[in-house]
């Protein structure tokens, strides 16, 4: 059999190497300065090309390393991995940055944006109290929203994000006590009695001055009520009517659900 000699073959080797690099398209940025690398990822993010700024960024964070202009660039990536509807990649990257910044400046607005990013990602479940009856929802994103904005308010309250920060924690609270007295209506209209009564004792209990305790009372009663617990009935119905003097519960009843009480931002 014939073989072709060795030299052939390695000249054949090393000109499919040559090949295959010279494939590779070259870094088109390997040039541009930190600040042209950041003037074009604004402008990619500004244009809503977030899978490109990303990338601006992450190029940027290391020729900048050690500079405000990457810890800047990390920040700005965290924002743009958010609006790429990448929200584990965002919050890992505000997490690295509090890490390994604890003293940035920067670092209210961090902490800000990672209470907006598991805000907006789960405040939307809220949109189903009126309109869809579940028993259980995972409740996580929007827990921890309310820590990174309690932090916040905690740390910086004089931090120009601290405002939007106290509100939405307001509306987070409500929004939370609702989803539990939703349930304790859902096992309650269900028959679920004890169930309805946990669901309700547990509102009550985790949460004030909210307006969900109201109806989490009129549940409590009624539950007792079909169970024929009648000292507990009636024990709860005077602190709803001590609580709440105007109560429609006690007149009306439990009323269908309409539109929810709360308005997403």
């Amino acid at each position: 059999m014939l073989r072709p000699h060795s030299s052939i073959v390695s000249a054949l080797l090393a000109a499919g190497i040559l090949a295959a690099c010279s494939s590779t398209p070259a870094d088109p940025t390997a040039d541009w300065s930190p600040n042209r690398l950041y003037s074009e990822a604004k402008d990619e993010m500004n244009g809503g090309a977030f899978d490109k700024a990303i990338e601006l960024y992450e190029k940027l964070e290391g020729r900048a390393a050690g500079t405000p202009l990457a810890q800047q660039a990390q920040l700005e990536k965290a924002y743009a991995q958010y609006k790429n509807g990448e929200k584990a990649q965002a919050i890992a990257t505000l997490d690295r940055f509090m890490k390994l910044h604890p003293a940035s400046p920067a670092l209210d607005y961090a902490l800000y944006l990672k209470g907006i990013i598991n805000f907006n990602d789960d405040l939307g479940l809220f949109s189903w109290i009126s309109r869809q009856d579940l028993s259980e929802r995972d409740q996580k994103a929007a827990k921890d929203s309310f820590e990174a904005f309690r932090e916040l308010v905690t740390r910086f309250p004089d931090s120009k994000y601290a405002p939007d920060a106290r509100q939405r924690m307001v509306y987070i609270v409500n929004a939370l006590a609702q989803y539990e007295v939703h349930v304790a209506r859902y096992y309650y209209q269900r028959g679920a009695y004890v169930a309805a009564i946990n669901r309700a004792q547990a509102a009550l209990a985790e949460y004030k001055d909210v307006p969900a305790l109201e109806e989490a009372l009129y549940i409590l009663m009624q539950s007792y009520d079909a169970l024929g617990m009648t000292q507990l009935r009636d024990d709860t119905r005077r602190v709803l009517e001590a609580s709440y003097p105007q109560s429609t519960y006690l007149t009306q009843g439990l009323k269908p659900r309409s539109n929810p009480w709360w308005k997403l931002w």
